[in-house]
């Protein structure tokens, strides 16, 4: 079924899709919306069955979030964007380029990983999806998914942000994460879609990231033709909102050099940089 996802849109200017993490929703974003909205037109959906948007009755598919993706393109009346991904979201921006590419002028890869899932963790995914449906409620995303989500340094000095990734791990839909998980786990290699990409990119991850650490980030730098990696300091997994203003000054100088480029070329398409 054709799913609508719920969007905040702010800003004006280059349009600039950020797509969240799992178990978290568009809320992760509001330091990007404040930070970013000056300078460019920030829209952050809702994945489906996260935040304000439904769940559907679709089999689990991180091509099916994408394909929700490229629908908020249309409805928001957006012809082309820099489209960032942070953990899930950066499954769900690969997808949307190897299914959509002609609306992506711009990647941006935050704390994922383009290697499909190894048995062990796939195995562990199905079983959180299990427990999650259960009666347990999101316990298992709690106890099990949010201690990697941030780093050591943000354990011990930024009490404020753990507790705010905490309060949006409790509100996550368990049928939801249930659904997600199932539909990580089931996602393809994602490098050859990085090979054939024709915008540039860039990479960012924390260098205390254990979920996705940074030789994985290197690889799909690597990978793409015409990228750039960035280290972020200090930061574990969720590195936008444990470093929001690092992140945010990378990201907007991304995108104004492609807006730049697009400005300057005759079709209104980013050059490769390189």
């Amino acid at each position: 079924m054709t799913v609508q996802l719920y969007a905040r849109d702010v800003g004006s200017g280059t349009p600039l899709v950020l797509l969240h993490a799992f178990p978290l929703s568009s809320a992760m974003w509001l330091e990007q919306r404040q930070g970013l909205a000056g300078r460019f037109r920030v829209i952050t959906p809702d994945l489906r069955g996260f935040g304000g948007s439904r769940l559907g009755d679709d089999e689990p598919s991180i091509d099916a979030m994408a394909d929700d993706v490229a629908r908020v393109f249309r409805d928001q009346g957006v012809r082309r964007a820099v489209v960032g991904g942070l953990s899930m979201g950066g499954y769900v921006a690969m997808a949307l380029c190897r299914r959509h590419p002609e609306l992506v002028i711009g990647l941006v890869l935050a704390g994922t990983r383009a290697a499909p899932d190894t048995e062990t963790v796939r195995e562990n995914r199905l079983r959180q999806a299990e427990a999650l449906d259960g009666d347990a409620g999101v316990r298992v995303l709690v106890d099990e998914v949010l201690p990697g989500l941030v780093g050591p340094t943000t354990m011990r000095q930024r009490a404020l942000v753990y507790g705010r990734v905490r309060g949006l791990v409790q509100a996550t839909p368990p049928r939801a994460a249930a659904w997600a998980q199932r539909a990580m786990a089931a996602r393809p290699d994602s490098f050859d879609t990085l090979r054939e990409l024709r915008v540039p990119t860039l990479v960012m991850v924390g260098d205390e990231d254990a979920l996705a650490t940074e030789d994985e980030a290197r690889a799909m730098a690597d990978a793409a033709p015409d990228s750039e990696l960035l280290v972020m300091p200090r930061a574990g997994h969720l590195c936008a909102v444990e470093q929001p203003d690092l992140f945010n000054q990378a990201v907007a100088e991304f995108t104004a050099a492609l807006a730049r480029t697009a400005k300057e070329s005759p079709d209104g398409a980013a050059r490769p940089r390189g």
